[in-house]
């Protein structure tokens, strides 16, 4: 038994504490349905654990790295016909959580029954987030949890500010550090064949080269 839990389970007001938790989640999820039906298709927004959450404008690093890994990837996953990629306005809903990753992955199989109009995604293969100051802790948090509970395979966390990759893998429902880098290369096991120099996602020039490396025959 989880140790949070334990003192609730062995508790004589137990039946209370559900009653509470059961009218807690009902309204939770009442509030979350008018979110995902009033959501703006013009600003970030994400509803994590009841509250709804409007993102700042990004820094131009931010969008800078955004770019570069987003034509790497879809360039990769296209020419290879590997699934579908999708940027930070398409939206991840997850047992009880609405998020907008920065950029995420699903393979053919989980992209197959997708809508041209779908505005809700299951939880896919792969997800980067770049840090910012204000998100830093929901990236390493919040969603560090939930995207592994919910078996993304593998997470990659992008610090603009020391250049550097993290790379998660999902075991046994957690996240364990499969390495950080500032140079040298990464591989993405979540999509097959996706390698690149850590630098390409930092500078314009390594970025076109290792996309032109994609694109040769």
């Amino acid at each position: 038994m989880n140790a949070v839990l334990q003192p609730i389970v062995d508790s004589p007001l137990l039946d209370d504490y559900i009653s509470r938790l059961v009218r807690l989640r009902d309204n939770e999820q009442l509030r979350r349905a008018r979110f995902v039906d009033d959501a703006p298709a013009d600003r970030k927004v994400e509803f994590i654990n009841g509250s709804e959450i409007v993102h700042s404008p990004v820094s131009l690093a931010h969008n800078n790295i955004l770019t570069r890994l987003s034509m790497l990837l879809s360039a990769h996953v296209r020419r290879h016909g590997l699934g579908s990629v999708g940027l930070e306005k398409l939206m991840v809903s997850l047992t009880r959580n609405d998020y907008e990753p920065d950029l995420c992955f699903f393979s053919s199989e989980r992209a197959a029954g997708f809508a041209p109009d779908q505005r809700r995604f299951p939880a896919p293969d792969f997800i980067v987030e770049i840090l910012s100051h204000s998100t830093e802790d929901r990236d390493r948090g919040v969603k560090f949890v939930d995207y592994a509970a919910h078996r993304v395979g593998e997470y990659w966390i992008v610090d603009p500010d020391d250049e550097t990759v993290e790379k998660y893998t999902a075991i046994d429902g957690e996240y364990r550090l499969a390495l950080k880098l500032h140079d040298g290369s990464v591989t993405c096991d979540a999509v097959a064949g996706f390698t690149i120099p850590v630098r390409a996602i930092f500078a314009d020039a390594e970025n076109l080269a290792a996309l032109s490396a994609l694109l040769t025959p």
